[in-house]
């Protein structure tokens, strides 16, 4: 990628802070990530942890009296700026999303062919019968038999599976340039989840799509996307080629991660918790947010956030990042500083 032309999407600097229950509350701190055109990006983390909020920033969609700081920049355009309009023509045209769960987000009382078509005959004075004929094509494309079929039929007639296709097929009908997917899979089985991905990678590498996949899974992100995002309690942690996850990672809680999954051909082997419990963005105090959880967390970690800096191949918060509780050759440090 050209680093002299312009980022697809960028976030420089976000915070975002809302008003409950009578007070201001930060939930996201800062995020700092920038999406090429034609990459795709993961952005893991816990539940709570700002994923979907940072999505929803992309696309305007925060809650009513959110306050931004910072700038959200689509192709160089600032969408925090933007008026009605032109919000409009972005989640149009532009940026699509495609949410966790389908049945959340699609009208249970009209057909799947009105869902698919009204964004083509409102937004873009298209023919009903010319909205239709794309419909049935992108169905097919996303691995639903009988379209013609499936156009007639409501929401509660399909499967989850199918209902995921379908919002697949609606985000890619706008012929966007961008896909924010957000935790798409989770509700999914896992035979599933692996067919709803591949047709996701497949239209993202044929259309020169970008995307922001926003999940849980740090092996799924990693074996689809080019670099990986951590984030953790409203803040980005880590950034990474997605290739050096695994072998290079070095902020604590990215390698607490890893070292908490099950590992293929390990045996019976216990998993490794961490410890503590994961806190909301609005609990966090002048320091590391993860420093109360980190066994090599010093003074400094409890005092002072650590900056997003380059480290390696990537970019870590942290003030000791060599220090991590799992270094990249698989030892255990965690022992020399508890």
């Amino acid at each position: 990628m050209n680093p002299t032309t312009t980022p697809l999407l960028q976030l420089d600097r976000l915070r975002v802070t809302l008003r409950t229950r009578g007070e201001q509350r930060t939930v996201i701190h800062r995020v700092d990530l920038t999406v090429w055109a034609g990459s795709a990006v993961g952005l893991v983390g816990e539940s709570g942890s700002g994923k979907s909020l940072t999505a929803r920033s992309v696309l305007g969609l925060l809650p009513p009296g959110a306050h931004v700081e910072g700038d959200v920049r689509f192709d160089g355009a600032s969408v925090t700026a933007m008026d009605p309009t032109a919000l409009r023509t972005l989640r149009s045209r532009d940026v699509a999303m495609i949410y966790q769960d389908p049945r959340a987000h699609i009208n249970p009382l009209r057909t799947i062919g009105d869902f698919l078509t009204e964004g083509l005959v409102t937004t873009r004075a298209e023919r009903r019968t010319s909205a239709e004929a794309k419909a049935e094509e992108l169905l097919r494309e996303v691995g639903i038999a009988d379209a013609p079929r499936r156009l007639r039929q409501r929401p509660a007639e399909l499967s989850g599976g199918l209902l995921q296709r379908v919002m697949i097929a609606a985000a890619l009908l706008g012929e966007p340039r961008l896909l924010l997917a957000d935790e798409p899979t989770t509700a999914l089985d896992v035979t599933t989840q692996a067919e709803v991905m591949a047709i996701i990678d497949e239209a993202r590498v044929q259309r020169g799509l970008a995307l922001l996949f926003i999940t849980h899974d740090l092996a799924l992100a990693s074996a689809v996307c080019d670099s990986m995002a951590v984030m953790y309690a409203g803040s980005m942690v880590e950034h990474l080629p997605a290739a050096r996850l695994y072998d290079n990672s070095c902020h604590p809680y990215t390698r607490a991660l890893l070292a908490s999954r099950p590992a293929p051909g390990a045996g019976a082997q216990p998993l490794r918790a961490i410890d503590g419990r994961p806190l909301s963005a609005f609990e966090t105090g002048p320091g590391c947010a993860f420093a109360p959880r980190c066994p090599a967390a010093q003074d400094i970690c409890v005092t002072e956030r650590p900056p997003l800096d380059p480290v390696g191949e990537g970019r870590a918060a942290c003030h000791f990042p060599h220090l991590s509780p799992t270094g990249t050759n698989g030892t255990d440090r965690s022992a020399r500083h508890a």
